[in-house]
């Protein structure tokens, strides 16, 4: 249930409209290497474009330490959506002060301004209120359409909101609609699959998930700290020794609702051209490393993809950068991608690897924001849809 208010509950004719947008693409060679989020973005643009609006568009890229780097100035992101849209989209070069006013007070409706990058200055992530309120000086309506940041309490998404009217963008809307239907009301059996370096970044995810999923199949680098929690050695793989007690602690409380892989791809280093072979789980030779899932596990897990209701997966179940450790990631992909559950991939690499894999049309929905699709599983409240407006 979405109980915000969104640009269909606001009349924008004629309006500045402030919108934060999630335009942190990377950029090759000073050019747009990924247009994903700025895609993601157009419907929003383009619906307050056809309903009378100015647009002053704001957002992040990168991390330039609150400093003016223009190794991650928005310039080229302004020229490429010019590039895209029929309304002309013009670039100020700050995104508070003289020339951030001058660019917002001169636009006419069904233009557009993009502001320079908002993490130029400090203020940004400390929501400094003094930011937040130059932000908003600039605009009549909020828009927060950056799911990817919703996860953070910054001056551009929370701090503006305290002084303009707030409402969620097309993409807020769908991001949260869907993830929602992953941690409130799931379409049973509900699958998830995690995985990824790290089980510390998501043992509240594990914990919320475990009262909610019917299953969740643990593989990537976090399975090898659950496996040496059985008691396994690992040989040379990543192991997390600081979240081996809470490994042990969430395998004695899941039962079998918590499944690990049966089998593995080890190599004998960490390159893609490395000596490998495919053994059952058990002790990792000394000098070796677990790099993926084996054949069985992706059968095994498999099995129960096919018969969810609902998939949600967030993490890689190896390295899938490497083309001979990519095998388990891509054949689970395949599976969820031909499977008739709602399959819902929470951004980050796990997005990345669906998409390298040529799988995403067929996929439900491909989150924009890992931090923000994790916070979710977790359970947690993001602050950035807090500040959004209630319905009535």
């Amino acid at each position: 249930m979405f109980n915000k208010k969104t640009i269909e509950n606001i009349n924008v004719q004629g309006k500045r409209v402030l919108v934060r947008v999630d335009f942190n693409v990377p950029l090759i060679d000073g050019k747009v290497g990924d247009d994903t989020r700025i895609q993601a973005a157009l419907p929003t643009i383009t619906y307050l474009l056809k309903n009378g609006a100015a647009l002053i568009l704001c957002s992040h890229l990168g991390r330039p330490k609150g400093e003016k780097n223009l190794k991650y100035s928005l310039r080229p992101v302004a020229e490429y959506l010019d590039g895209l849209l029929d309304a002309p989209v013009s670039f100020a070069e700050d995104c508070i002060g003289p020339k951030a006013k001058e660019a917002a007070a001169s636009l006419n409706p069904g233009e557009i301004v993009l502001l320079e990058n908002t993490r130029f200055h400090a203020g940004e992530k400390t929501n400094d209120p003094k930011m937040a309120q130059q932000l908003a000086s600039l605009g009549e309506i909020f828009v927060n359409d950056a799911f990817g940041t919703a996860h953070r309490a910054h001056a551009s998404n929370v701090g503006i909101a305290e002084h303009l009217p707030t409402v969620a963008g097309f993409l807020m809307e769908k991001e949260i609609r869907y993830l929602g239907k992953t941690t409130t009301n799931p379409k049973p059996p509900h699958i998830v699959i995690l995985g990824g370096a790290k089980v510390s970044g998501k043992i509240k995810a594990i914990r919320n998930l475990l009262t909610k999923a019917d299953k969740i199949l643990i593989g990537g680098g976090m399975a090898n700290t659950f496996l040496k929690a059985k008691g396994y050695a690992m040989g040379d793989s990543l192991v997390e020794e600081d979240a081996l007690e809470t490994a042990q602690e969430l395998l004695a409380t899941a039962g079998d609702r918590l499944q690990l892989p049966v089998d593995m791809v080890v190599a004998n280093a960490f390159n893609a051209d490395a000596e490998l072979k495919i053994l059952p789980i058990g002790d990792v030779p000394n000098g070796w490393q677990i790099l993926d899932i084996g054949p069985a596990t992706i059968e095994a897990f498999g099995k129960l993809i096919i018969t969810a209701g609902t998939i949600t997966w967030n993490g890689p179940m190896g390295v899938f950068e490497f083309p001979r450790f990519a095998k388990g990631t891509f054949s689970l992909a395949k599976i969820v991608a031909e499977s008739k559950a709602i399959s819902i991939i929470g951004g980050g690499d796990s997005a990345a690897a669906v998409k390298q894999s040529g799988l995403a049309e067929k996929i439900t929905h491909i989150s924009t924001g890992g931090g923000a699709s994790l916070q979710m599983l977790e359970g947690a409240v993001l602050p950035g849809l807090a500040a959004i407006d209630d319905l009535e």
